[in-house]
């Protein structure tokens, strides 16, 4: 996994990297990258908000999040939903996502982006998927957020 850089303000109020580091542990499933609790979003200088364990609830608190996550072999999600926009990038493996109608296999390179419809997550593969999402708060889409 690479590195996070965080580009902020400085104690002098000047742009500079405020956070460089090796993200998050390597055992984690989805480690949190970054995370705004508002929108607009709101930077505020000498604070990570990502120095918190990353948490479903996140994805409806108004913010946003970046993070990596990791699906060991044979891992599947249920069909849910979210009211949220995500950005999904596969970095390795394979993920599938599972639709209503169908299916669709992602590999290293591939971008997802799921506009909060029912879907399910599967890796089928014989490695782990990694990859980076980034989720943003949405009008509901269909029938909306799963309880």
């Amino acid at each position: 996994m690479g590195r996070r850089i965080v580009a902020g303000l400085n104690a002098e109020g000047r742009s500079a990297v405020v956070i460089a580091d090796d993200g998050p542990a390597p055992d984690l499933r989805t480690g949190l990258l970054w995370r705004t609790v508002a929108m607009p979003a709101i930077y505020v200088p000498g604070e990570d908000p990502a120095a918190v364990p990353y948490s479903f609830d996140m994805m409806h608190s108004g913010g946003t999040s970046f993070a990596v996550a990791r699906f060991p072999p044979g891992f599947v999600a249920p069909i849910h939903a979210t009211d949220t926009l995500d950005y999904l990038v596969v970095l390795s493996g394979e993920l599938v996502l599972v639709l209503e109608e169908g299916e669709a296999r992602a590999g290293p390179g591939d971008f997802i982006v799921d506009c909060g419809v029912k879907h399910g997550w599967r890796n089928d593969g014989a490695e782990e998927a990694v990859f980076v999402v980034v989720v943003t708060p949405a009008h509901p889409t269909g029938d909306g957020r799963t309880g």
